[in-house]
């Protein structure tokens, strides 16, 4: 009984490791001037915001930067006049606080990993890729479901996950006068999030799939010694 509630604690701890990780990974290349441009070209950001193109890839680099590197003013001008207003700006530092804690959590995930295969030995490491096997495809599934979820319901997903991480209506602006949602709408996180999503899910089965064959190749490995 103690052993099995022991295994079950173990695959619950690498399991969230290994999510957290896949996710980490997965919202990477996502974090970068290319992408973001391309969907605010979608998302006709140049009309919400009537900036030119260029003044839209400057005032966006600009709170890229901020969010990423730091440090997190967000005081991006244009023309002398701020962007972002205090209320705007204040929440993209929270959204900084919210990144920076993920990706932390994220890296201790990591740790964890490396820990785990660094302290198993034989039928240990085994067990390990089997529970790993089992994780990206626990990953792959909770995000195709949850992700299907959160399309058809996109709005109710949006508030559920702000309310969860942001101060209660820290998040809510006006798209006729605030930039922040004129510069990021609606179309630009969903199609976004979608592909996070969807890199997740490769990535979840990838992992499965990889860490099945480790844990197959141990087994052929110790029958042929």
């Amino acid at each position: 009984m103690i052993s099995t509630l022991r295994g079950l604690v173990a695959g619950l701890v690498l399991g969230v490791a290994a999510g957290l990780v896949v996710v980490a990974l997965a919202i990477l290349p996502f974090l970068n001037p290319v992408w973001v441009g391309f969907e605010q070209t979608r998302s006709s950001v140049t009309s919400w915001t009537g900036y030119p193109e260029q003044t839209v890839r400057w005032v966006t680099g600009s709170v890229l930067h901020d969010l990423v590197i730091g440090p997190p003013d967000f005081a991006v001008t244009v023309d002398g006049a701020p962007v972002l207003n205090e209320r705007e700006r204040e929440h993209m530092r929270d959204v900084r606080r919210v990144f920076s804690s993920f990706f932390v959590g994220a890296a201790g995930g990591l740790v964890v990993l490396v820990a785990a295969f660094a302290f198993a030995r034989g039928a240990g490491r085994k067990v390990l890729w089997r529970r790993l096997s089992r994780a990206g495809l626990a990953i792959a599934a909770v995000t195709v479901i949850g992700g299907a979820a959160a399309l058809f319901f996109f709005d109710a997903a949006f508030g559920i996950f702000h309310e969860l991480f942001f101060p209660a209506g820290s998040f809510l602006f006006d798209p006729r006068t605030e930039r922040l949602v004129q510069l990021f709408p609606e179309q630009f996180w969903v199609e976004s999030a979608t592909c996070v999503g969807v890199v997740v899910i490769v990535l979840g089965l990838a992992l499965g799939h990889i860490a099945d064959r480790r844990a197959r190749g141990i087994g052929i490995l110790r029958l042929g010694r």
